[in-house]
C-alpha cells in the first residue's frame, strides 16, 4: 500500500497545530516553509483537513490554521481518509471474469477470495490508524525525540503562532 505525500504533510502539519495553545493559528505558507513543501500544493491538503471537520481555517492577514477539534479526538485514519479519500486501497475489477476463455456469471457466484483477504486486510489498516491519536504522536515526539528537534519545533510555533483577538460582548 503506498499512501502520498501529502498524507506525511498532512499529518505534520496537524501534529504541529496541535503544539498551539488557545486559538492561534499558524498560516498555511510557514508550514510548507517548515516542511520544505510547495504551498500549493500543501493548501490542497489543508483544504481537505478544514473540509473533512479537522482543522480551521481563520481567514484575514492575521488568520492561519489550527485544529478544529482536540488532538486526542483527530486519529491517523481522519487524516488518511481526509487526503486520500475513503476507497479501500484495493479495488478489485473481476479481472477473474475475463480474457479469452470466459464462463457464465453463475460460475462466479462467491465473492472473490482475493478481494475478500484484501478487505479483511484493509480492515486491519484501517482499524490500527484509528487507534491512532494525534494527541499520542506529539506526547511520544516531546518524550522520545531528540530535545533539539523538540526544541526546533517549539521555536517554530512560537516565532509562527498568530494569536486571534476576541471581542467582547457587551451583551455578557
Amino acid at each position: 500500500m503506498k499512501l502520498g505525500e501529502g498524507v506525511e504533510a498532512a499529518i505534520h502539519c496537524a501534529a504541529l497545530l496541535a503544539g498551539l495553545d488557545d486559538d492561534a493559528t499558524i498560516p498555511g505558507s510557514a508550514m510548507a516553509a517548515q516542511f520544505g513543501l510547495s504551498p500549493s500544493y500543501l493548501l490542497k491538503h489543508l483544504k481537505a483537513l478544514t473540509a473533512a471537520g479537522l482543522l480551521e481555517s481563520v481567514p484575514g492577514p492575521a488568520g492561519g490554521y489550527r485544529l478544529a477539534r482536540p488532538a486526542d479526538s483527530i486519529s491517523l485514519l481522519d487524516i488518511v481518509l481526509a487526503v486520500e479519500g475513503p476507497q479501500p486501497a484495493f479495488r478489485c475489477c473481476e479481472i477473474r471474469q475475463r480474457g479469452p476463455v470466459r464462463l457464465p456469471a453463475s460460475a462466479y457466484a462467491r465473492p472473490c477470495g482475493i478481494n475478500a483477504a484484501m478487505l479483511r486486510a484493509e480492515r486491519a489498516y484501517r482499524a490500527a490508524l484509528a487507534a491512532e491519536r494525534l494527541s499520542d504522536i506529539v506526547s511520544e515526539f516531546l518524550a522520545e525525540a531528540d530535545p533539539r528537534s523538540v526544541a526546533a519545533s517549539r521555536a517554530f510555533v512560537a516565532e509562527n503562532r498568530r494569536p486571534q483577538k476576541h471581542t467582547v460582548d457587551p451583551q455578557g
